[in-house]
């Protein structure tokens, strides 16, 4: 049995998430060979819910070939209709990339996109180099970035 059991409410929704989808991985005259498993399960990797194609008539053979996938896999069989299986297996986290905290002088090119007050004309889209003493305001003028005022140490000292 598969490791993931879905009730039949949960089945139901999958198989109208998947109406949609084209299959992903198509099996053809091999069979499920090792690299067919593989390209399953990095297609379960990327998208979650997936539709494989087995080219084979027999009946039978397809229904096993779902049994093993799911098995092999950890995936949900949510339907065997025709040549085509649908997988489900939930996806897993990805890593989310760590941005530096400190910020780059360097020049950007950003997008200050304005509407129109009534509505009714295109709005303006002008593209504007910011660099690393800038700022673009709400209003989309580019302003010099404030930086906090500097004290002498005396002073700071004295009080």
């Amino acid at each position: 049995m598969p490791a993931i059991q879905l009730t039949p409410a949960q089945r139901k929704e999958k198989r109208a998430d998947a109406h949609h989808l084209d299959p992903v991985v198509m099996i053809g005259a091999d069979g499920l060979t090792a690299a067919v498993t593989k390209e399953v399960d990095s297609a379960l990797n990327a998208h979650g819910l997936i539709k494989v194609r087995v080219m084979s008539d027999d009946r039978k053979g397809r229904e096993d070939i779902l049994v093993q996938l799911s098995d092999q896999l950890d995936a949900a069989p949510i339907q065997h209709i025709g040549k085509l299986l649908v997988l489900w297996r939930p996806m897993p986290e990805k890593e989310k990339a760590v941005k530096e905290e400190s910020r780059s002088a360097a020049p950007k090119m950003v997008k200050i996109v304005k509407f129109s007050k009534s509505g009714n004309n295109r709005p303006q889209i002008k593209k504007v180099t910011v660099l690393g003493n800038q700022r673009v305001t709400q209003g989309g003028e580019v302003k010099r970035a404030k930086k906090p005022r500097q004290t002498s140490v005396k002073k700071s000292g004295a009080n």
